[in-house]
């Protein structure tokens, strides 16, 4: 149940298990956080990805796919907005240059990423603060000038109660997609974006006799005898061997009325933090930037990722594609703001930051929302939080985002548990019909 890219890749393992599979989203089309949307008349991603050399779990299911072919590479640069100013953080140079920290900070802070990238295992980083832990590594001023300002822009107040396993786990992925120390980063996508991928995953399961149910929005999930039943909006029941749920924890609390105390109060810890991301079609782009990481807080959004300094303009009509994403807690006043609001706040922003922007240039501006995306890395989160695969309702299982303990949410991540998760549901799925799935 849930056909995000997590549902899907894990139908297609259980599949080649030897289970008969059925897929049930509630959307119109499986994608999740992967499906895309119309902007100005062309067809792309809702949410921004981008896939690093290194996703090897990412690639390869795109291999087998047959997508390898589409695959497009390229350098980009990364920049900052801070004090004001845009600038490059792309470079050796850039970074020695750059003016905000001195040289004692800006050896610091390059420690801090070289130690992290060097640790293997984020999980001894759970029992220490993020904020502890960045503070020791690279100093006072470089803490409060460049991370606490990242931090709370990812977290908002939830950076408070975050573990070191959380900015290790973003450090060592981006540390991994540069070619070596401080280069240039080779981030890729695949031509067509997730539009092809996801349609190419469909007719993939589809030929193998998955069946897919989308629309099909859920209420209960029960436990019945030697199986579990879906209880669907329409009143309408459907009976399985087993049902295992890709969605978020707290959909998973709410779903099975009959979980035992222990096992709901677990899923219940796990904090979520949301996005609300605005996806704008400008004639012109902004800058050379791939991502401007932003440091003032007055500025409503994230960060900016311009997608077309990877993307070729071209699939845009010649037009440029910038996403601007703001990630807030689950009890942040934001989420009541409507579409117009957040244009109105995102466009003033964009004018001060980029003189040469002209709201007149917007084609297009598109908000989406989701409310649960990212599970935070809290203190312990592997002890106190983890949501382990058997829910504690017989035949019901969890294979979700919130099982990602050594990584960072992304595609590659995603793909990579669905892989490993299948692999330990096998012993727990077998006793049922396997036998009989079709070849």
């Amino acid at each position: 149940m849930g056909g995000g890219v997590l549902g899907m890749t894990l139908a297609l393992r259980l599949h080649g298990q030897g289970h008969r599979v059925t897929l049930i989203e509630g959307a119109s089309a499986p994608g999740g956080l992967a499906a895309t949307q119309q902007i100005g008349g062309y067809t792309w991603d809702r949410f921004y990805h981008v896939i690093l050399l290194s996703d090897l779990n990412l690639r390869g299911l795109l291999a087998e796919l047959g997508l390898e072919e589409q695959l497009r590479w390229g350098n980009t640069r990364t920049g900052f907005f801070t004090g004001g100013r845009l600038l490059s953080f792309s470079t050796t140079l850039d970074f020695f240059l750059f003016p905000p920290l001195s040289l004692v900070d800006k050896a610091r802070l390059a420690g801090t990423i070289l130690h992290a990238s060097r640790i293997r295992d984020g999980r001894s980083l759970e029992r220490i603060p993020v904020t502890d832990w960045l503070r020791r590594l690279s100093g006072r001023r470089t803490f409060e000038r460049i991370w606490l300002p990242l931090l709370k822009s990812k977290l908002g107040e939830n950076y408070r109660i975050a573990s070191a396993s959380f900015i290790w786990a973003i450090i060592a992925r981006m540390y991994a997609a540069r070619r070596s120390g401080l280069k240039r980063e080779m981030f890729g996508y695949v031509d067509g974006g997730y539009a092809l991928v996801l349609s190419r995953l469909r007719a993939r399961l589809e030929a193998a006799g998955v069946e897919i149910r989308c629309g099909q929005r859920v209420n209960e999930v029960l436990s019945v005898g030697e199986g579990a039943e879906l209880v669907l909006a329409d009143g309408s029941r459907a009976d399985f061997d087993d049902v295992i749920l890709t969605v978020p924890c707290g959909a998973v609390s709410r779903l099975c009325p009959t979980l035992p105390p222990a096992a709901r109060e677990r899923l219940d810890g796990v904090v979520y933090q949301g996005i609300i991301c605005a996806s704008v079609l400008l004639r012109q782009p902004l800058a050379q930037y791939y991502v401007t990481n932003i440091t003032e807080s007055w500025v409503p959004f994230t960060a900016v990722i311009e997608m077309t300094t990877l993307v070729d303009r071209a699939a845009f009509g010649g037009n440029a594609l910038v996403y601007l994403p703001l990630y807030l807690t689950a009890d942040d006043p934001r989420w009541q703001r409507t579409d117009a609001e957040i244009r109105e706040a995102f466009l003033a922003a964009l004018q001060r930051m980029y003189p040469e922007f002209r709201q007149e240039d917007v084609l297009a501006f598109e908000v989406s929302r989701v409310r649960e995306v990212l599970a935070v890395s809290t203190l312990d989160y592997t002890e106190r939080s983890l949501p382990p695969v058997a829910s504690g309702i017989d035949h019901v299982y969890v294979v979700n985002s919130a099982q990602i303990i050594n990584g960072t949410l992304n595609l590659n991540e995603t793909v990579g548990l669905a892989n490993a998760k299948a692999a330990e549901l096998a012993p727990l799925l077998k006793r049922h019909r396997a036998a009989e799935a079709p070849a």
